[in-house]
This record gives C-alpha cells, structure tokens and sequence, in this order.
C-alpha cells in the first residue's frame, strides 16, 4: 500500500468532483427549465427530455412500492467505499484503473443525492431513431457506464500484455 494518499490512487478522486459537479449542475438546469415529460429536440436522434427515474439503469423496479430508492443508495454508498478503499491501495501511477474507479464514484454519488435529495434520480439525455427509444439516462450514469468499461477493458487487456511481458 502507498505510503501516503499522494502516492495512492486517491491522487486522482478530482474525478469523482468533477463528474459530481457537471451531473448536478445539469440536473439543476433541467429541474429549473424542464417540466416533467417535456422534451426539446436538439438533433433528429438526440433531445433533451425530463424523466423521474425511482429504479435502477433502465428503469429497472421503477414500480416497485419506495423501498428500492433505500437499495439503490445502499448500493452505491457501498461501491463507493470499495472503489474508494481499492483507490487507496494502488499506487497513482495506475492510471486506467484510477480513472475508471473515480467515473464509477462520482456516478454512483450522484445518482445517490438524487435519490436522497428527491426521492428520483433526474434523468435527461435521450437518444432515439424512428420509432426505437432508448432509455433516457444522466451525467452521472454515462459516467459509470465508461467507468465499467475501462474496468472490463483493463481486465482483459492491460492484464493480458502484463503476463505477456512476463513470459517474454
């Protein structure tokens, strides 16, 4: 483990207040512009469009009585002292990894202020073509998608050329 948190991945959790700051500030912007439903299209595959989402990713257990919005945050208050924890012990020079962990924070955190904040997470960013629809969704989910990404991607790769070199 680092010495001290300079030298650990916690080096980079800038991350998670940047992520946090833009997620919020759009959420704030919508709430103050939007009423719910309402949608202005920007391009012909893209507007922006006010949801309440009281599920999980694509609206899963959305309907499901209140108690998923107590789950939800349980669940990201615990990915994130994980990460935060897992942060803590890599060095800061593993970047990739540090990158990824502090999307998936920042995400997490605030999807989870909306929840305690409304009771809903604010949900915007709305693609679709024709008559195909694809779940509105925010800042704070786009940054724990790319987050897990880079999460599979360094497991497959950077693992892979790490043992590569070994036996080389």
């Amino acid at each position: 483990m680092p010495a001290d948190w300079k030298q650990s991945g916690l080096r980079w959790y800038w991350i998670v207040g940047l992520v946090l700051l833009a997620d919020q500030l759009s959420k704030l912007w919508i709430l103050a512009n939007f009423k719910l439903n309402e949608s202005v299209e920007l391009l012909p595959f893209f507007s922006l469009t006010y949801r309440q989402n009281t599920g999980a990713a694509f609206s899963f257990l959305h309907d499901a009585g209140g108690w998923q919005r107590w789950l939800f945050a349980l669940v990201a208050v615990g990915f994130s002292v994980v990460l935060t924890v897992w942060l803590r012990r890599q060095s800061w020079t593993e970047k990739l990894s540090a990158v990824a962990f502090t999307l998936v924070i920042g995400g997490a955190i605030g999807n989870l202020v909306d929840r305690m904040l409304h009771g809903f997470v604010v949900d915007f960013l709305h693609f679709y073509y024709q008559s195909y629809h694809y779940p509105a969704f925010n800042i704070a989910d786009s940054a724990i998608c790319v987050g897990a990404v880079l999460i599979i991607f360094e497991g497959f790769f950077t693992k892979k050329q790490q043992e590569g070199k070994a036996n080389g």
